[in-house]
């Protein structure tokens, strides 16, 4: 069997990738509606609504449970894993946007000039997700793991 062909077989990571691109989708979809405008990084962007981090490993998570049990060695991995993502993308990840959000004002004030110079990029805000981002993320990743079952 090739490759490609044994990677196109591996439902666990066709559904992770599915519930992956959806997220990114949805966030796409849901920020033009707030804002009005396009913007083609939100649909590889990370922070938003809904969180593709959760929706690819709660995915993962829940299609490996449905494959191999909960009481396997494969779905305690999965499971560990999208813990500590969820868990850094509203801990760490959303106090690194606060504060790139706050330096971003300091250095908009005209009376702010790192030697002399002006900073060139703004840092990017959106890194990390409140619980409820979070939250409607991996509710994402379960559907599409258990519809992808179901569709099996």
């Amino acid at each position: 069997m090739s490759f490609w062909q044994e990677l196109m077989d591996n439902r666990i990571l066709i559904c992770s990738l599915i519930a992956w691109a959806l997220a990114q989708v949805f966030k796409t979809l849901i920020d033009f509606g707030f804002n009005k405008t396009f913007r083609a990084e939100r649909l590889v962007g990370s922070g938003g609504m809904p969180s593709s981090h959760s929706s690819i490993v709660c995915a993962l998570a829940a299609s490996t449970a449905l494959q191999y049990g909960l009481s396997s060695f494969e779905f305690a991995v999965s499971f560990v894993l999208a813990s500590v993502v969820m868990y850094d993308a509203t801990g760490v990840r959303q106090e690194t946007g606060k504060q790139a959000k706050l330096l971003n004002l300091i250095i908009e004030q005209d009376w702010f000039r790192l030697d002399n110079q002006e900073i060139q990029e703004k840092l990017k805000e959106f890194v990390g997700h409140t619980p409820l981002q979070v939250f409607a993320g991996a509710v994402l990743g379960i559907l599409v793991a258990v519809i992808m079952e179901m569709v099996q």
